[in-house]
């Protein structure tokens, strides 16, 4: 028995050996299997710049990094190619582009002259370029103020193309390296060095060149993009599959937030423009935000000691109404002498140098025009040029543009400020003149009739004969139609929704009545108690203020008439506007 056992042992023991023996045999040709695809690929050889902080440079340990290097590495895992990085001196690296050493450059900006010899993709950031000098050294704002200087740029980068192109080519010093271009400027050697704006901050925060600024900043805008040799059209297409890819997962905008952010140029114009809208409108925001909370704190604290004043009264109930309307009385006192005060310096400090823009926009757009007769003769004598730093085959079409939408912008500010004052003021003397309803709000109906033409084809409108007069101020009541109509065109769907105004003379009331009915959107149930409170919209996204309806119920208050509104989501809204009629006759 114990010889059996000892045999028993041996077996298994032996077993076991040759199935770690066939394990070990076999297991190279299952991997082999396995990564036969991967294996087989060729590496794509990437060229970038050693020293282009933060689009591309090798960090304290000697590896590729930076926005560029990202950039790549999410693209060739998308579309499961095998990449290496090859960094050098950005001259090198372009040569070995040309050369076939490498495959292709993740950074180089796009020119016509480069398009003979490379293939370019969509650009993945744009590039502002600027011109940096000594604190000491006399400020430039443009590229022409550098004619005679001694100017220091990078060998071979856009900017020894760009400035080559426009005659300095005898100006300039050649470096490897924007670092090198920086410190030999640093160290007291030529009068100004020209190179990327985010790069040159990079340099000189990293290397402590603190007697170095950029004068001006904004000199030249390049699109800066991925390249190959021309006619690898095929890696070419895979590169521009994989950057909209990263666009569409949102894995690009990522990247870009991660190593560029804030400090990257605006991507598109309308940026621009909502950024001077903030600038212009962000004072005036925070203003009226602080108005609010100082009258809703003002609330609380009346609030407070009505219900003190309250337990001090004998009488409750008729102690609690009297308290009540003094409180309305006091809070709509105080908000509107706080406003008022508000709007007079908001008008002041906003109107006067929004009158200068609408006052001057004529005046530039009409020396844009008187110029562009030379400027379209230089463009046929002697081909595309550049203006304001792009080229004006471009900037021809982007003027007027620009022009245009300034033009919008400061009128809208106007109106936004007028709106204010309305919404602030206190007039005592609307109820003052006989008045024929059905004449003002044809008025009124003319004064949009631009308005209505856009917004529907189907504007009805039915005016009651022989309406009786009313007593008031034509011009409020006019603005209060206005209003509405305007209101009732922007809730439309389509073209194809009508409108509809009648007038009519309630006898029994003894008012006359307008309605304003439109096959609009509809209004939630629970806004419509809220329609007529200040700055409440619910068009906030599309320029709304929330101040047209509650200056619109300010004046009916003051004719003491009455605002209704009906509505059903998806149907449409009625507004029903009514006013007293007077048994006097015009004189």
């Amino acid at each position: 028995m114990p010889h059996i056992a000892h045999h028993n042992k041996t077996l298994a023991k032996n077993i076991a050996a040759l199935a770690i023996a066939l394990s070990l045999f076999l297991c190279p040709f299952f991997i082999t299997a396995a990564e036969i695809d991967v294996a087989s690929q060729p590496v794509i050889i990437v060229g970038g710049d050693r020293d282009y902080p933060p689009y591309e440079f090798l960090d304290k340990d000697g590896r590729p990094s930076g926005y560029n290097v990202d950039l790549t590495r999410a693209i060739a895992d998308v579309m499961g190619m095998k990449v290496e990085f090859r960094f050098g001196g950005w001259s090198e690296m372009r040569n070995a582009l040309l050369g076939g050493s490498v495959d292709v450059l993740q950074g180089i900006s796009f020119s016509e002259d480069r398009t003979r010899t490379l293939a370019f993709t969509p650009p993945h950031t744009i590039i502002n370029h600027a011109i940096f000098a000594r604190k000491e050294t006399p400020s430039v704002r443009s590229v022409e103020e550098l004619r005679g200087k001694e100017i220091v740029v990078f060998r071979d980068g856009i900017m020894h193309d760009y400035l080559t192109s426009l005659g300095f080519a005898a100006n300039l010093n050649m470096t490897d390296t924007p670092a090198d271009a920086l410190r030999l400027l640093a160290s007291g050697k030529h009068d100004y060095a020209v190179l990327a704006m985010l790069p040159g901050m990079y340099i000189i925060r990293e290397h402590k060149l603190s007697n170095l600024v950029p004068v001006a900043k904004s000199i030249s805008t390049q699109k800066y993009c991925y390249a190959v040799r021309k006619g690898n059209e095929e890696l070419l297409a895979r590169f521009k599959e994989g950057l909209a890819i990263l666009k569409k997962t949102g894995q690009y905008q990522e990247i870009y937030d991660r190593w560029l952010g804030v400090l990257g140029p605006p991507k598109v114009a309308w940026e621009k423009v909502v950024w001077y809208g903030i600038m212009v409108l962000g004072p005036l925001l925070l203003i009226l935000t602080g108005t609010v909370v100082w009258s809703r704190a003002l609330q609380k604290r009346v609030a407070q000691r009505t219900k003190e004043l309250a337990l001090e009264v004998t009488e409750r109930k008729r102690a609690l109404d009297e308290l009540k309307l003094h409180q309305d009385k006091l809070v709509q006192a105080d908000k509107m002498a706080s406003l008022g005060i508000l709007v007079a310096g908001v008008a002041h400090e906003i109107n006067n140098p929004n009158g200068l823009i609408l006052l001057n926009m004529p005046i530039l757009r009409d020396v844009y025009q008187d110029a562009e007769e030379v400027l379209e003769a230089r463009f046929r004598n002697q081909g595309d040029f550049t203006l304001g730093g792009l080229p004006y085959s471009r900037m021809r079409d982007e003027v007027p543009h620009l022009l245009e939408e300034m033009q919008e912008g400061a009128n809208r500010i106007k109106r936004i400020v007028e709106e204010l004052k309305d919404f602030a003021r206190q007039d005592t003397s609307a109820a003052s003149e006989i008045v024929d309803f059905n004449v003002v709000v044809q008025t009124a109906v003319r004064l949009v009739d631009s308005s209505l033409r856009s917004a529907t084809t189907r504007f009805e409108a039915n005016y009651s004969a022989l309406l009786p007069s009313i007593l008031g101020n034509a011009q409020r009541i006019e603005q209060v139609v206005v209003n509405l109509l305007l209101n009732a065109c922007q809730a439309l769907p389509n073209s194809e929704s009508c409108i509809t105004l009648t007038t009519t003379h309630d006898q029994t009331a003894a008012t006359v009545v307008l309605s304003v009915t439109d096959e609009g959107l509809g209004i939630a149930p629970e806004h419509i108690p809220h329609l007529t409170d200040p700055f409440f919209t619910t068009k906030r996204e599309s320029g709304g203020t929330g101040l047209g309806l509650s200056v619109s119920a300010t004046i009916v208050k003051e004719h003491n008439g009455t605002l209704e509104f009906t509505s059903t989501p998806g149907n449409g809204t009625t507004v029903t506007l009514t006013l007293p009629v007077t048994t006097r006759s015009k004189k």
